[in-house]
């Protein structure tokens, strides 16, 4: 399950996040999930998380000591469920 869209994140400070919340059919509580951002900078950092059923909650962290303030980019998020052997 994937979902890409464009997005303008925020202008993020030194430290701060922005939540972002998608909807991802098929989403469920334990599956692998990862998120991408199309930029330039290497200081954002994104995490994924299933927020509730077909719900997948997008943080992204400004790990750096500048403010960002990105331009609107492609944000990419991937769910899989989880198959134990």
């Amino acid at each position: 399950m994937a979902l890409e869209t464009n997005r303008d994140l925020p202008s993020l400070g030194p430290g701060a996040t922005a939540n972002v919340d998608f909807t991802v059919n098929g989403a469920q509580a334990g599956a692998l999930r990862q998120a991408s951002l199309v930029s330039s900078t290497r200081f954002i950092e994104l995490d994924a998380a299933v927020w509730s059923t077909n719900t997948v909650r997008v943080m992204a962290r400004n790990i750096s000591a500048a403010t960002f303030d990105l331009a609107t980019a492609t944000l990419s998020v991937e769910v899989v469920k989880r198959r134990v052997p």
